[in-house]
């Protein structure tokens, strides 16, 4: 016999599970369960209600919803402002979606079929209601959610069907249970099932309680705040469990004391932990006073590494890192000795000024190794922001350090080589000057107090041997530079190079390359010419990078052709990298007119400017090209205002600058020229222009001239002697008062020049200029 069905509306609920004989109000918003509501309501008013599996899904299909849910009528029905519906509904009993027939409009239709309770022994199930109730009235005891006026409603049922759906619509159970439980038609069984619910729930409720009366006797404030903090501890007690943050705070505060921070920064740090520990985890203030823990911890505060103070051995250490550069070496030798003398001296501010390549940041390394100290390095290249040294406030999300303490916690002692790489790059904007910030850094007066935005607290700093490094003084603030001790490292001569090649480079290289001596041999002469003729800088980086071409031929002229050794002679260098790049020695091959060359510094080392004067029928136009910078341009104007001042001298036509147009030029337009050291320069072209007096090839010359013809000293005068030397130039007309720096230059390439020492124009012309007796040949 077939049991008989019944034809309803569906309307799923979300978290949500009615109950035969439960009446409650619903809140019905979805455009299918509106459909199903005034489907009911077309007909004999009963809707078929069943919760959802899941309680986010908008839009549920037939497999997402229980098939057992509660037969209902609607008493009521209230359209609401908002667009939803507030019906009233009274479960009549249980039933059974039979199947899903098609959707009638927007709403689910489905077959639902009636199911009965199953009764069992009435006398156990008299016991079973009896525990029941009495276990409610314990569980209304000490629930704040369920009143003892349910209580009284509830212990006036006799039929225990309708007791167990009563008591489980007032208890908090999730919905996978409830459901369970409605599921259930034997009610023997139905009333166990809930008497273990309700027992574990008082359970709860008891340990809540008990949680609640432990932290209630412990407090001694009554802060909101407190009150929970405690509670937590209570509860991860009960749990067992240390690893919450009472267990962090307790490890913090074990690095802290054991940490070797001053007892003034102990004490800030032990206040933010204790503040830590107040602040909610999930604050975002909790992270900020981490990381800066973290920090005061990370932080070498007293801890330093012995130096061996041994001048011998040190010098041995930068003797074989570096070749020359005798003054550096010198003045940190000297350093050392002081050291050993006093036990005890504020750190040095060393600035190695040079080109490209030179070495000095090699150098710095070889300092730190020759007295047994930390290295840390940071570039300043490009820092425009003044928290990259002073740091960020704390305020700040993602606030850090400034690169200063940065570079200190990497170091791990406060006595480290700290090298503050190419601090003539740095730069300002609306950001702040970083170059200011750097003044207290590199003050040994004041370091010993430095203070970061981020730290707050002062460090100390007047241990740290800084040594910085720029290509060019000229880009370093006066106040900055003021502060440092200047260490010029000018370009390598050719013999000194011939050294580095042959001691350092060459065996790096052929390391790197998987050769050894025995299998690729490099002649004298061929390294010469690799230096003359395939590299002009003042430095070594190129003269490494050809090295390394050279040995990765050689390295497969080896495996191809399996040669066990290669020697490279001046012939076969130029099989392996081709063509010569450049021309060795660049002077004049002939006496020139018009033509004078003049010796300039740049950022990478020496160079000599060939300066061109023409002139032609004109008005008296002067004409400057060559991408000259101001200072070049006024020198071209200074030095033709006092040529025409000193015309009649000078045996030049008083009216030339009537009758010619001038047109002074430096070759290589492309490339930017300026600097105050081509006056003399310029005023030897215009002369021998004009005057068709040749300029002698072999002169080279630098200085700046006045109105009245005086020549000012210069800057730079090793790298222009080096340069000099490199193109071929044997004379050299210098400023008198640059005399002092001729010492500076090597002795190898002094030897090979001769200086010539002026303070007037009229000796600069006589001795560039070739004699007018000659002039007629």
């Amino acid at each position: 016999m077939t049991k008989e069905t019944i034809q309803l509306p569906l309307l799923p609920l979300r978290g949500l599970l009615v109950f035969p004989s439960m009446v409650i109000h619903l809140d019905v918003g979805r455009d299918k369960s509106i459909a199903a509501l005034e489907q009911a309501m077309m007909g004999d008013q009963t809707i078929f209600l069943v919760a959802q599996r899941k309680v986010s899904m908008d839009e549920p299909e037939p497999q997402d919803i229980y098939s057992i849910g509660t037969m209902a009528v609607v008493k009521q029905m209230l359209k609401l402002p908002n667009g939803t519906m507030r019906v009233l509904v009274e479960g009549l009993h249980r039933g059974e979606i039979i199947r899903y027939t098609e959707d009638s409009g927007d709403a689910f239709q489905v077959e639902i079929e009636k199911r009965e309770d199953i009764h069992g022994d009435s006398n156990e199930e008299e016991a079973l209601m009896r525990s029941l109730l009495g276990l409610f009235e314990q569980y209304v005891s000490v629930s704040r959610k369920v009143n003892k006026e349910t209580y009284a409603t509830v212990a006036d049922i006799d039929e225990p069907s309708r007791l167990a759906d009563l008591i489980t619509s007032h208890l908090s159970l999730k919905i996978k249970e409830k459901q369970e439980l409605l599921e259930t038609q034997n009610v023997i069984a139905r009333l166990k099932y809930l008497i273990k619910l309700i027992t574990n729930e008082k359970k709860v409720l008891d340990l809540e309680k008990k949680i609640g009366q432990r932290v209630k006797t412990s407090m001694e404030k009554t802060q909101k705040e407190y009150y929970l903090r405690e509670q937590m501890k209570a509860i991860q007690k009960e749990l067992g469990e240390k690893d919450g943050k009472t267990g962090e705070v307790g490890q913090l505060k074990d690095k802290i004391t054991n940490s070797d921070m001053p007892d003034n920064i102990m004490e800030v740090a032990l206040k933010e932990l204790d503040r830590y520990e107040k602040v909610p985890q999930s604050s975002a203030e909790s992270s900020v006073i981490r990381n800066y823990l973290e920090w005061l911890i990370a932080l070498p505060w007293t801890q330093q590494s012995e130096d061996t103070i041994e001048i011998n051995k040190a010098e041995d250490i930068l003797n074989t890192d570096h070749y020359g550069l005798d003054k550096v070496k010198e003045r940190i030798l000297e350093y050392l000795a002081v050291q050993k003398l006093t036990n005890s001296i504020k750190g040095p501010i060393l600035c190695l000024v040079g080109p490209p390549g030179v070495g000095k940041t090699s150098l710095a390394k070889s300092i730190a190794r020759s007295i047994n100290r930390n290295f840390v390095r940071i570039s300043l290249g490009g820092v425009r922001d003044e928290a990259e040294i002073r740091g960020h406030r704390r305020t700040y999300i993602g606030a850090m350090p400034g690169r200063i303490i940065q570079g200190m916690k990497k170091a791990k002692t406060t006595n480290p080589v700290f090298l503050l790489d190419e601090i003539d790059k740095m730069s300002n904007d609306f950001r702040g000057d970083p170059s200011s910030a750097m003044l207290e850094v590199l003050d040994p007066e004041q370091n010993s107090n430095f203070s970061d935005h981020f730290i707050e607290e002062t460090y100390d700093l007047s241990n740290v041997l800084f040594v910085a490094t720029a290509n060019y003084v000229n880009n370093i603030p006066g106040p900055l530079l003021d502060r440092m001790e200047l260490i010029s490292i000018a370009g390598y001569t050719e013999v000194e190079k011939l050294h580095i090649a042959k001691e350092h480079l060459l065996p790096k290289q052929l390391r790197e390359n998987g050769l050894k001596k025995s299998t690729l041999q490099m002649r004298d002469e061929a390294l010469l010419k690799l230096i003359r003729r395939y590299t002009r800088e003042a430095g070594v980086r190129n003269l490494e990078r050809q090295l390394a071409t050279i040995c990765r031929k050689a390295a497969r002229i080896i495996i191809s052709e399996e040669k066990k050794r290669v020697i490279i002679t001046e012939k076969s260098l130029e099989e392996l990298l081709g063509k010569p790049i450049y021309r060795y020695g660049l002077r004049e091959q002939e006496d020139q007119v018009g033509t004078a060359t003049g010796l300039a510094y740049t950022a990478a080392g020496g160079d000599i400017l060939s300066i061109e004067v023409s002139h032609y029928p004109g008005k008296g136009k002067l004409t400057l090209t060559g991408k000259l910078g101001d200072v070049m341009q006024e020198s071209a104007q200074a030095a033709f205002s006092y040529i025409r001042s000193r015309a009649t001298e000078l045996k030049i036509a008083p009216d030339f600058y009537e009758k010619y147009d001038i047109h002074i030029h430096v070759p290589e337009g492309a490339t930017p020229k300026d600097g105050p050291s081509a006056g003399i320069t310029m005023a030897t072209a215009l002369v021998s222009a004009l005057t068709g007096r040749a300029v002698k090839k072999e002169v080279g010359m630098t200085g700046e001239i006045t109105l009245r013809g005086r020549v000012l000293p210069i800057g730079g005068l090793k790298e222009k002697s080096l340069s000099a030397h490199r193109a071929g130039i044997t004379t050299i007309i210098i400023p008198a008062e640059n005399e002092k720096d001729i010492e500076d230059i090597p002795e190898s390439v002094r030897n090979e020049l001769t200086f010539i020492k002026v303070s007037h124009l009229d000796e600069v012309l006589k001795y560039a200029l070739v004699e007018e007796k000659n002039e007629s040949k």
